[in-house]
């Protein structure tokens, strides 16, 4: 089973949010057929603090105008890895370190990716090195 069309458009318009907050690196994952309790995974990144908080901001601000707020915020006080769980669709908003360090990418490498069709996106940041699988 794949993700649901209304998780796909969820996680479409977190991401075209985080990409207007200048987020890096914006991907979709379909964890559908690895999870029971969530359907995408998406993941961006930011250089600072304060602008992993500003995504969150955008991110929660445009969802909310379609009646959609999380069941779960963590991590915003840190404003280093901010997870946002609107069950089906669990935003991740890492600092650009923690991101390297946790790599959920590579964690969730087989599962498939979700075209988000993001206007104008940010290119990942050229400072991030590229992590290697570990097998």
């Amino acid at each position: 089973m794949s993700a649901t069309e209304s998780s796909i458009d969820i996680a479409r318009v977190a991401a075209q949010a985080a990409s207007e907050k200048l987020a890096n690196d914006i991907v979709a994952i379909d964890v559908s057929e690895r999870l029971a309790i969530t359907d995408v995974f998406l993941i961006a990144s930011a250089s600072n603090e304060r602008q992993v908080n500003a995504i969150v901001d955008g991110i929660e601000e445009e969802l909310a105008k379609k009646n959609l707020k999380p069941v779960r915020r963590e991590g915003r006080s840190e404003g280093r890895w901010v997870l946002l769980d609107y069950a089906n669709v669990v935003v991740h908003v890492q600092h650009e370190e923690d991101r390297v360090f946790y790599a959920l990418e590579r964690l969730w490498k087989d599962c498939p990716a979700v075209d988000l069709q993001i206007e104008n996106q940010t290119a990942p940041a050229a400072s991030a090195p590229a992590v290697p699988d570990a097998e």
